[in-house]
């Protein structure tokens, strides 16, 4: 009996170097993956006031169908610029998917910058009208299978300007995590990255990889995409030389949402005015 409690005993520290060794850590996780995490606090969730009866009215653009490096196809709606251009900006929705509400800001920054526009489709058709459904489908995103949207997106911007498009990406809560994501997988394609209270990449490896300028605009009363969460974000950005400029507006997580009760309609005014800016200065 002695003996074998002298085996146990040297095993030990054998099983727990090994458990160590396999804990992933904090800077490890997935940006994606970690905003998902979200969608199991009660809290969080209840931030987000469920979209209403929005319906887009009028609008010049179409829905459209392009092929994935997975051998599938994906969605987006596209409003082309008036004047034809090789510039594309990709807009990346919500957790609720691409509503009306997505659409509607395609059509508005398509004119507002004279660039085509494409709303990526991040859940392949699905769209949320309910937090319950939004937080089933945030929590079944495969992030390779939006990679591989992303870069579908790209091979159709290439395949209609011969190859010589030009891309900058935006987007909100969720679409703000991913348009950084994004930027970091265009590369040198990415011209400008704009996120609206997304989660930013934590590891250095992959923000090494962002070329991109970016616009972060963030909410001081959003208990998720904190302070410490920016701090972070801009301590990492500085240290790798990247350019970043960051705007935290007195206001709740989602108030840009005009469907929403958290909306703040003069925090919104002031964020398109100061992304309008920035993507005309570095959409180049």
């Amino acid at each position: 009996m002695k003996t074998l409690f002298i085996f146990f005993l040297l095993l030990t520290p054998m099983f727990l170097i090994n458990v160590q060794a396999q804990e992933p850590s904090c800077c490890n996780e997935n940006a994606i993956t970690k905003f998902s995490g979200f969608s199991n606090d009660k809290n969080f969730v209840a931030l987000h006031v469920e979209p209403g009866n929005f319906v887009l009215q009028g609008g010049s653009g179409n829905m459209i169908i392009y092929n994935t490096p997975d051998g599938k196809t994906a969605n987006g709606y596209e409003v082309k610029a008036e004047t034809p251009t090789n510039k594309y900006l990709f807009l990346f929705h919500e957790w609720y998917g691409l509503n009306d509400y997505i659409k509607n800001e395609c059509e508005y920054w398509s004119k507002e910058l004279g660039v085509n526009t494409i709303g990526i489709d991040l859940y392949d058709g699905k769209v949320a009208t309910t937090n319950e459904e939004a937080t089933q489908y945030i929590q079944q995103m495969d992030v390779t299978r939006g990679e591989n949207i992303i870069a579908g997106a790209r091979n159709y911007a290439d395949a209609n300007t011969d190859n010589t498009a030009i891309l900058a990406t935006l987007g909100w809560c969720f679409g703000g995590g991913w348009s950084c994501q994004a930027s970091i997988l265009l590369e040198d394609k990415s011209k400008a990255c704009v996120m609206y209270y997304g989660m930013p990449e934590e590891n250095k490896d992959r923000l090494a990889k962002l070329t991109a300028p970016v616009l972060g605009i963030f909410a001081s009363k959003d208990a998720k995409i904190n302070a410490e969460v920016v701090k972070n974000f801009e301590d990492n950005m500085k240290s790798l030389g990247k350019s970043l400029i960051t705007k935290t507006y007195e206001a709740e997580h989602g108030f840009a949402n005009p469907s929403g009760q958290r909306y703040n309609s003069e925090a919104t005014a002031d964020a398109k005015k100061l992304t309008s800016e920035f993507l005309m200065t570095n959409f180049k």
